[in-house]
């Protein structure tokens, strides 16, 4: 077995174990709400998805047929793709931690649902979205594994867009729980944990 078969075997194994666990959260979460996604602004509404599905539709075509992704390939040395590999288990792991500490207030919008609680615990507890920082990892992780610069490209504009969508995400949430939230603003980053900041 060459290189490229190893890592897309380590993803395919990956993905398999992943990717079930992530719809068993998904699924667990469901109350029946109608959730209005419209709220997210129409320029999400029409980029974030379509870019992320069509990202995640080259990851599955590299996995099951990595010659047909060949046009993408990029040079990446063996060290670099072996710290993908690393990055990934930390990158699934995390995001299955978030996704478990949110419970029923996962969703896949910036919408929150009627019975919503705000969550502090778990990776909450340093950074206001660790989800996106678990899901910048993975992205990044495959890209390297696979050396794949489509992958790569989709992931960071899939990342952009979450980026530029967080704004209306907090601003909602600070409609909703008002000074709560901005106090835990005080003493959390966004993406990266804040040094020094009090944490309770």
């Amino acid at each position: 077995m060459n290189a490229d078969e190893t890592f897309r075997w380590l993803l395919l194994a990956g993905t398999l174990m992943m990717f079930p666990a992530m719809v068993y959260f998904r699924l667990k979460s469901r109350t029946g709400e109608t959730l209005d996604r419209r709220q997210e602004g129409w320029f999400i509404l029409f980029t974030l998805r379509p870019v992320g599905m069509a990202t995640l539709g080259g990851f599955f075509l590299y996995l099951a047929s990595p010659s047909r992704m060949a046009w993408a390939s990029a040079p990446f040395p063996l060290w670099l793709r072996w710290a993908g590999i690393a990055a990934g288990i930390v990158g699934g792991m995390l995001i299955l931690w978030t996704m478990g500490t949110l419970g029923s207030n996962l969703t896949d919008t910036v919408v929150t649902r009627k019975h919503h609680t705000m969550v502090t615990s778990g990776p909450y507890r340093w950074v206001r979205h660790p989800f996106y920082d678990s899901i910048a990892l993975w992205f990044a992780a495959v890209s390297l594994a696979a050396a794949n610069w489509y992958l790569l490209a989709g992931g960071l504009a899939t990342l952009a867009l979450l980026v530029i969508r967080t704004a209306a995400e907090e601003e909602r949430l600070l409609r909703r729980f008002g000074e709560s939230y901005r106090a835990y603003m005080d003493r959390t980053g966004r993406f990266l944990p804040r040094i020094g900041a009090a944490q309770s």
